[in-house]
């Protein structure tokens, strides 16, 4: 026995086809990328009112600044990781997928590297530190996290391992065998759990990173957990017969993560 996956067209609706040098195409509005468009509105409007509520730290010119750049590094952070941490061999033997855009494929983690590079240019361009931006930015992450998780889940993909739990789903893509619904315990911890953590560690007064370390030991910890019953990418699979590249790449962000939360006051 098992849920029946509730099968939502992922395009919203789809304009065209077009013909243009004897190639058609129809270009669409997909859920996914609705979803992101969600997620980067929500931060949009959270990061407003923290800006508000600032005392004259922060302005909305400033923030609307920063989730310029952030968002360049969410989408090019997304796939460059994506491709590198996935799909290395493809890349080698194709570097023009890198552009293949169309195909899907988006990283976290690279998105992560993505943001922290804005962050740092942002910080240098108002003239913060990086951990003031950092901190700043943090407690909306999982708004945009959990939509992207709900766009996965709509599309039918990053599904879970085969398993008898009476809330297993059968996705289109995943054989006719019912599977954990990875994307919606990811949408409840990375998105709904770790969203009400950092909104209630902030509100207390830590030093500067402890918001950017409890954020990265949070989303660590959550990934991991999911990481035990979501199915590997295929191309990639399990390292030493049960890690994945997920875990892997969740590990050094909940140890450096403590280090942000535990180290001794002032080192800034």
């Amino acid at each position: 026995m098992a849920l029946t996956y509730p099968h939502i067209d992922p395009i919203i609706v789809s304009f065209g086809p077009f013909h243009i040098f004897g190639e058609s195409f129809e270009p669409a509005l997909r859920w996914y990328g609705f979803m992101y468009l969600v997620g980067f509105v929500a931060a949009m409007w959270l990061l407003n009112r923290y800006a508000d509520r600032s005392k004259g730290l922060w302005n909305r010119d400033q923030v609307s600044d920063l989730l310029f750049y952030a968002f360049l590094g969410v989408i090019l952070g997304g796939r460059i990781g994506y491709v590198l941490f996935y799909n290395f061999d493809l890349f080698l033997a194709n570097p023009l997928y890198l552009f293949k855009i169309t195909e899907g494929g988006m990283s976290f983690h690279g998105g992560m590297i993505g943001v922290i590079l804005a962050m740092w240019y942002i910080a240098r361009k108002q003239g913060r530190t990086f951990f003031q931006v950092a901190d700043m930015v943090a407690p909306v992450v999982p708004i945009g996290l959990g939509a992207g998780r709900i766009g996965n889940f709509i599309n039918g993909e990053l599904w879970g391992r085969v398993t008898d739990v009476p809330w297993a789903m059968v996705f289109p893509s995943g054989g006719p065998y019912p599977r954990h619904p990875s994307q919606l315990y990811e949408f409840a911890l990375e998105g709904v759990a770790l969203f009400i953590l950092l909104n209630w560690y902030k509100r207390k007064p830590h030093q500067a990173g402890a918001v950017s370390g409890m954020f990265l030991v949070g989303y660590g910890i959550f990934r991991c957990l999911v990481e035990t019953v979501r199915q590997p990418d295929a191309q990639v699979g399990f390292f030493l017969s049960y890690v994945t590249m997920g875990q892997i790449l969740s590990i050094p962000m909940i140890l450096f993560g403590l280090y942000l939360i535990f180290r001794k006051q002032g080192n800034n």
